[in-house]
């Protein structure tokens, strides 16, 4: 199982510089304001992109996107994240990404959404899933250019 052993370096530095590659790509030539919470978060993402904590990164990424867009977007919002991102107009694939994420917080026991398996049986699945995921966390700190 990957994420419990570091990666080898190159598989490492590959994951790291599509991480960086996709942050600069989604910028582009903007100004932004990203809010310090999801900031610090996103550090917490490019880790676990590197070391492939594949269900971790879905996780995590739903919370950055609700840092984020509550203070750039609507800071007076008091509902849920769904909600927000439908006020604004959020990105459609964040409503894929907040069921996923849910499946996998809200045990299921008669349908679970994870298994031990899933890392061996469906790694490029899961790897792609948290690539869409991180794209998805892109899309929401470059939302909004600045001035």
């Amino acid at each position: 199982m990957e994420h419990l052993n570091f990666p080898d370096e190159k598989t490492w530095y590959s994951r790291y510089d599509w991480f960086n590659n996709l942050l600069e790509e989604k910028q582009g030539y903007g100004s932004y304001i990203i809010n310090d919470h999801a900031t610090a978060l996103s550090s917490e993402l490019m880790a676990l992109y590197c070391c492939g904590a594949w269900y971790s990164i879905i996780i995590l990424s739903v919370s950055i996107i609700d840092a984020q867009l509550r203070d750039t977007e609507m800071p007076d919002h008091k509902g849920s994240t769904y909600d927000l991102a439908n006020c604004i107009g959020f990105n459609e694939d964040f409503d894929w990404l907040r069921k996923k994420r849910n499946k996998l917080v809200h045990v299921d026991l008669e349908n679970p959404a994870a298994s031990l398996d899933d890392y061996y049986n469906k790694a490029n699945e899961l790897q792609e899933d948290a690539k869409r995921a991180i794209e998805i966390v892109c899309d929401a700190f470059f939302f909004s250019p600045g001035t």
